[in-house]
This record gives C-alpha cells, sequence and structure tokens, in this order.
C-alpha cells in the first residue's frame, strides 16, 4: 500500500534520527538547571526545533544524493530516492521548515537563532561541498554536535565548559569516522559509487584515526571529571564514578563495528542495542544522582 505524501515527508525528515539533538540537553544537567521548570521549557523548545532543522537538513541531503542513494541496499527505499516523495517538493518543504524554525529560534532567544542559523549553513555546506573533501567531512559532522550542545546552553543562558565541548567534539568525531569505516565495509565495492568520498579513506586509515580519536574522549572525559574547574564548580569529583560508562559504551560500539558489521547508523544503534541503552541510561542516571542528590 502506498504512504500518503505527509507520511513520505514525515519519513523524510528522518525522526528516527532525531536522537541526536539530545546533546542540546547537555547545557541543561551539567548547569544544574535540569528541576527548573523555565530551564526545562525552553530545552524543549530548542530540541523541538533541532529536530525540524536538522529534518530540513536531510531533506536536501537526501535530494542532492537521490541519484547515489539509489545504489545503496537501504536508502534506495527513502522516500526522495523512490520517488515516492518529489524532490521540488520535498525542497519546497525544506525551505517552509527553515523559515519556520529559524523565525522560531529567533523569537525563543536572539543567541539561539544565531547559532541555529549557523547549524544549518554548515550542514547545508556540508551536503553541497564539504562532504566530499576527505577529513573535513568527519569534522563538520563532530562540530554539528558541538553546535547542537551550545544551542542548548545559550538557550538557558549559562556557560558551558570548555571540556565538554571539546568532549563532544571528539565523541562525535569517533561516531563519524565509525560510520565512514561502516559503510566502506558493509558496501565494499559499491562504496565508492555510493559516497565518493569513502574513495579517499580505507579500513586501515580509518582504525588508525578511530584508535587516537577514541583514546582522546576516554582521556577527556576523565580529565573533565577531575579538573579544578569541574570540581569547584559541582561541589565534588564523583563524576569520576561514572568513566566506567563511557569505557563500556565506546568499547561495546567498536565491538558492534568490528565484530556484528553495525555502526553505520549511529542512532539506530543506541536504541536498538541493549546493552548500549543500558549503558547510556545508566550513565544518564549515575550523572544526574551525583550532581542533583545529596551523597
Amino acid at each position: 500500500m502506498a504512504r500518503s505524501l505527509p507520511t513520505n515527508l514525515l519519513l523524510s525528515l528522518r525522526p528516527s534520527q532525531w536522537t541526536k539533538n539530545v546533546f542540546i540537553f547537555a547545557g541543561l544537567i551539567f548547569s544544574e538547571k535540569l528541576l527548573d521548570l523555565h530551564a526545562a521549557s525552553r530545552a524543549a523548545a530548542a530540541f523541538a526545533i533541532f529536530c525540524l532543522l536538522s529534518g530540513v537538513v536531510y531533506l536536501i541531503n537526501d535530494v542532492r544524493d537521490r541519484e547515489a542513494d539509489r545504489l545503496h541496499p537501504v536508502k534506495s527505499r527513502r522516500p526522495i530516492a523512490s520517488g515516492a516523495l518529489p524532490a521540488p517538493t520535498a525542497m519546497g518543504a525544506a525551505i517552509v521548515f527553515t523559515v519556520i524554525g529559524l523565525t522560531a529560534a529567533y523569537w525563543l532567544d536572539r543567541q539561539f537563532g544565531i547559532v541555529a542559523a549557523t547549524y544549518v549553513a554548515l550542514l547545508a555546506l556540508y551536503s553541497a561541498s564539504l562532504k566530499h573533501i576527505v577529513i573535513l567531512d568527519a569534522l563538520t559532522i563532530a562540530v554539528g554536535f558541538v553546535l547542537r550542545a551550545l544551542a542548548g546552553a545559550v538557550v538557558i543562558h549559562v556557560a558551558f565548559s570548555h571540556w565538554l565541548l571539546l568532549l563532544m567534539l571528539l565523541l562525535a568525531l569517533f561516531l563519524a569516522l565509525s560510520k565512514r569505516r561502516a559503510e566502506l565495509v558493509t558496501l565494499a565495492d559499491g562504496a565508492h559509487g555510493h559516497r565518493r568520498i569513502l574513495a579517499e579513506y580505507s579500513p586501515y586509515l580509518l582504525d588508525q584515526m578511530i584508535g587516537i580519536v577514541t583514546a582522546s574522549t576516554l582521556l577527556a572525559y576523565a580529565f573533565y571529571t577531575i579538573s579544578p574547574e569541574t570540581v569547584q564548580k559541582f561541589g565534588t569529583d564523583r563524576l569520576l564514578w561514572t568513566v566506567p560508562f563511557p569505557l563500556y559504551g565506546i568499547f561495546r560500539y567498536l565491538y558492534l563495528i568490528h565484530q556484528r558489521d553495525g555502526g553505520g547508523n549511529p542512532s539506530e544503534a543506541l536504541v536498538t542495542d541493549r546493552p548500549l541503552l543500558v549503558c547510556v541510561a545508566l550513565w544518564g542516571l549515575t550523572v544526574i544522582a551525583i550532581l542533583y542528590l545529596p551523597l
């Protein structure tokens, strides 16, 4: 049975990928404002706006990549690649959603609006050219995650730790490089036809990059938990207790990539792999308990 146009449009916004926007709530949690109703409502509004704007980026990207996506065993079933959603309709919707999203962002907070506009411009540039430039393609994706975290901080008017921004850059870079490796291995000889930039990578090169970023991410997180800035801000050094969770989570993700042929879709892995999901949930609960409960 054929899907309706609104359904195809919604699917093209990729709601399954909106979990990436939870980075917006990092500022809310680590500024100890999670129980502040006003701050929480502003963060929730920011999350909704970024879900819409990230959907716009997916629309633009799918229109530009529709020919290459038709060569992919899974992406060929996407509404735009399959022809179920005409490209002109998708681009028209992208323009309308961009106007709505950025208007709402500026109405909510001027600085937040600037960050949101920067996010859309950067990811549009990525879709147009940066994704075809080796290394810059992965770095651009990583910066997109940093902008999400920064947006979540400015919308509630709190300073965001430089440690956390660095950590999110490294973590996002780890996921981006892991995704490239998964695509390269899964698609094999057809990888270059699907995504031209994959011709510039090899599994060995990506493994070297991933190894460096993995170590840097774990060290950055460990140093953040015990840095004088963090201890003074929260009045505790107990965040060090949470280090085993990112250790397990990253190693579990590497296991999925190398032993289970996963990693091509980080958002899907997060919600479908039970051990990884439990790890993230336990990390979040532990952080909240340390920051908000009198221990």
